[in-house]
Order: structure tokens, then C-alpha cells, then sequence
């Protein structure tokens, strides 16, 4: 059993780095499909759980590392992750475009008060808060919904039940949305759409992508930890601050709004555009959920069948409520299924169904994906503040 802090942490993201290189170092049919149903990042939530049912560290001498370490990085990873949007290219994308996005961000917003209020007494008091951590990831990305559960101080092994539902839910969306991807012409003809924009769009992106990107160097990554690491810090003190002055959201939320605010201006500047800055943050990603599911027990997983439920119910609304948008304002089956994604399955999903339409579309994959994570961490609290209302 582990006693000591440091090695605990060392453990868990040599762990992580081990699950990543899974893919590359077991290949073949089932394998390619097992990966694409469970990526490295679930198997490391699930198997950090596992190690810690099993007992490989002292979760009270652990502790204080845990306590020490997981704001730290996750307030970085947030503000790294928002350095990659660039608001100026998002508003290119154009009205269609934004609008199947939002569109996308509002039913799902819907999905998750009307699942809430079908079937909440089921889930437990205070779930709504484990479900606005959901819906930050849904909206936009993991770094939204850690960002949600610090706000909201979410428990470990509430945010197994959490991880389970987006899993299994989001696994069979993105089927789903291959699925419709070939039945395209069927689908913009019942809306009436046209797309001979989408492709012209698409290919100035994928320009302007390929000359903006820089290579990563030395001192580009010692320049992003040392800002992510002192915006962490700052805005944690700035959020306390503020909180003292107007504590009608507390200190958790004000630094996120914070370190919000700081990622999109800087990432309208040169900073924003420094080699590494994927990398960098996916790191502190993997790293902060190791953290977490390192405190939680797969013993809990008992009652994640209705929040299995729950996730299948808020799909069930977002698609109908999709389907009724693309129809009145006669969106194309690729803004759906993107904006879709984009949000559900952020950008490690959305690019590879955009791909799955024209090469050329990738981009518009990639920053409607970004988009989300402007909006995921805001749209989940106010999603969770109006579940609220139901106890």
C-alpha cells in the first residue's frame, strides 16, 4: 500500500501514460473497436477507481497530496484548454453554423432539466449537481465538468455514477451519428438544406489552420506552465477576493469565471498561439482525472443504471429537439451531427465524424468543439441552478 504523497501522484500519471500508448501497442479488429467504444480516458477513470478499491494507496495519508494538487491542475488545464479558441475564428464559421451549435447547447440544456425532472427522486438528493457536472462535459468538455464539480463540490463516487452514464450514453451517440452521416442526402432534402457553403467554408479553415500553427519548442512549454501554474494561483486568490465582495456564487465559480475570461482575451493574442498548447493541457487533463477517480470505489457503481437512464432520456430530448430545429431553420445533417458532438463528444469526437463527411470539414469540427469550451462550464451551472428548483 502507498503511505507517501508524491509517489501516489507519480503512480497515477505513469498510469495514465501507459493507458494512452494501449492503442498504439495492441491493434487489430477488436481491439480498434474496443478503444473506439472505451478510450484511454475512461479506462483511467475506471482503473484508478479499481486501483483504489483494491487499495493500492492509503486514501487518508494520500489525502493531502489529492487536496494539494487537484485544483492546482485543473484551474491550469482550464486556462491552457481556453487558449485554443480563438473567438475571431468561431464567429467565421457563420450564422448557420452558430446557430446549429447553440441550438445543439440549448437542447441538451433542456435534455438535462427535463431528465431531472422525470426521474430525480430516483437519482438521490443533491444529483443535480452531479448531472451539471454531466452537462459542463456535454456542452463542452472534461475541463468543464471538473471545472462544475469543484464549483459545486461534487463527490468522488457521485462522479463515477457521472462517468458511467457519459460512457455508456455518449458511446452510442457517436454510432448513432455515423450511422446518420450516410444517410445525408436523405436528410437535407427533408430540411431542405443547401451545403455548397459548407465545403468552401471548410477548406479556407483548414488553410488558415495549417499557417497559424506553431511548432513546439522548449521555451514555448516552459511559457505555458509557468502562466498556466501562475493564473492558477492568482485567480484562486482573485476568486476569494471577489467572493468576499459578492458571495452570491462562491469562491470555486468566481476563479473559474476568472481564469474563463483570462483564457479567451489571451487567446486573441500571440500567447494564444504558442506550440504546445494541446499537448500541455491534455496532460494536466489526464493527470486531474487520475486525481479524481483515485478517491472513488467501484463499489458505488450499484445504482448507475438510472443514471444510465437519465443520460438515454436527455439524447432522447436533444435528438427530437435537433430534428424540430434543423427543420424550421433548414440546417444540413453535418451542422447537426457536428454541433452535436461538438458538444457531447468535444473535440476528440467531433473531428472524426466531420472527417467522416470531407477531409476539408475537420477544422469546423475542431472549433465548434472549442466553442464548447466557452459556454460548457457556464451552461452547466445555470442547468444546474434551474434543476435546483426540483430538490
Amino acid at each position: 500500500m502507498i503511505h507517501d504523497g508524491f509517489l501516489y501522484f507519480a503512480v497515477l500519471v505513469l498510469f495514465s501514460a501507459l493507458l494512452l500508448w494501449l492503442p498504439t501497442w495492441l491493434r487489430g479488429g477488436f481491439w480498434d473497436k474496443f478503444f473506439a467504444f472505451a478510450p484511454p480516458i475512461v479506462l483511467l477513470y475506471i482503473g484508478c477507481m479499481l486501483l483504489s478499491t483494491l487499495n493500492l494507496w492509503n486514501l487518508e495519508e494520500t489525502a493531502s497530496a489529492y487536496s494539494t494538487l487537484k485544483n492546482d491542475i485543473l484551474y491550469s488545464m482550464i486556462f491552457l484548454m481556453l487558449l485554443r479558441c480563438d473567438i475571431r475564428k468561431i464567429i467565421r464559421l457563420g450564422g448557420r453554423m452558430l446557430a446549429g451549435f447553440f441550438a445543439a447547447s440549448v437542447s441538451i440544456g433542456i435534455g438535462f432539466i427535463a431528465a431531472y425532472a422525470l426521474i430525480h427522486a430516483s437519482l438521490g438528493a443533491g444529483a443535480w449537481r452531479s448531472l451539471a457536472a454531466l452537462c459542463g462535459s456535454w456542452m463542452g468538455g472534461g475541463g468543464n465538468m471538473l471545472a462544475i464539480q469543484a464549483a459545486y463540490n461534487v463527490s468522488e463516487d457521485q462522479m463515477a455514477f457521472v462517468l458511467v452514464a457519459d460512457s455508456i450514453c455518449a458511446s452510442v451517440w457517436v454510432m448513432f451519428l455515423l450511422w446518420a452521416a450516410g444517410r445525408a442526402d436523405k436528410f437535407n432534402r427533408w430540411t431542405s438544406s443547401d451545403t455548397h457553403l459548407i465545403d468552401e467554408v471548410g477548406e479556407k479553415l483548414q488553410k488558415e489552420a495549417e499557417l497559424a500553427s506553431a511548432p513546439i519548442s522548449f521555451k514555448s512549454i516552459m511559457l505555458l506552465f509557468g502562466s498556466a501554474f501562475l493564473v492558477s494561483a492568482l485567480s484562486q486568490r482573485a476568486g476569494a477576493a471577489v467572493n468576499a465582495l459578492m458571495p452570491f456564487f462562491d469562491k470555486a465559480t468566481w476563479t473559474v469565471l476568472i481564469i474563463t475570461a483570462l483564457g479567451i482575451l489571451l487567446a486573441l493574442t500571440p500567447f494564444g498561439r504558442l506550440g504546445g498548447v494541446g499537448e500541455i493541457s491534455n496532460v494536466l487533463l489526464y493527470s486531474v482525472v487520475a486525481l479524481i477517480a483515485s478517491r472513488a470505489s467501484l463499489s458505488s457503481l450499484i445504482e448507475a443504471p438510472v443514471w444510465i437512464l437519465a443520460g438515454f432520456i436527455i439524447l432522447i430530448v436533444h435528438g427530437a429537439l435537433m430534428l424540430l430545429a434543423a427543420k424550421l431553420l433548414r440546417l444540413d445533417i453535418f451542422t447537426c451531427s457536428v454541433a452535436s458532438l461538438a458538444n457531447i463528444g468535444g473535440t476528440a469526437t467531433a473531428p472524426i465524424l466531420a472527417g467522416s463527411y470531407s477531409g476539408a470539414l475537420v477544422p469546423i469540427g475542431v472549433l465548434m468543439a472549442l466553442m464548447g469550451y466557452v459556454i460548457g462550464t457556464g451552461g452547466g451551472l445555470l442547468v444546474g441552478q434551474v434543476m435546483s428548483f426540483f430538490g
